[in-house]
């Protein structure tokens, strides 16, 4: 894996002198290299995982399992692309197994995830069935641990 985009998917807000000098780059070679990848799309963008749960926002997610009819000369692409488009879909992928897609969907409520997916996902064409899983906790996402050394209040037991 190239060096620059490792050191950035581990940490977006390191400065690009930094960068340059942990990949053993100058700041202009880094800056040219960081602007093509973002010009080709191999660097999407850059964001904050964000531990929601330590907030006032109301944040109820899930993972939405879908069986879908792939359309001739299309496949799973269009379905695909039509799924992501949706506001409450923070990603969409192609899976192997017992599925066809998955959907991670967010909202401010247990009924507004369900709403969204009687009401715009489910009627869709292509969509045969899905399947909703919520999301109770999250302990790591995006290769960041959420889990804090809390105490637990359980105490122990021995048998």
């Amino acid at each position: 894996m190239d060096v620059i985009l490792k050191l950035l998917s581990e940490n977006a807000r390191l400065k690009t002198k930094d960068v340059a000098v942990m990949a053993g780059k100058t700041e202009e070679e880094t800056r040219a290299i960081m602007a093509e990848y973002e010009k080709a799309g191999v660097i999407k963008g850059y964001h904050a995982i964000i531990d929601w749960e330590k907030t006032e926002r109301q944040l109820v997610r899930a993972i939405i399992e879908i069986n879908v009819s792939p359309k001739r000369d299309h496949g799973f692409e269009e379905i695909a692309e039509r799924v992501a488009r949706f506001n409450e879909v923070e990603s969409v992928y192609l899976m192997s197994g017992g599925y066809d897609l998955a959907a991670i969907v967010s909202g401010k409520t247990f009924q507004e995830v369900a709403k969204f997916v009687s009401h715009k996902l489910s009627p869709l064409e292509s969509v045969l069935s899905t399947s909703t899983h919520f999301v109770l906790r999250t302990y790591k996402e995006s290769g960041v641990a959420f889990c804090d050394d809390e105490t637990d209040e359980r105490g122990n037991a021995s048998l």
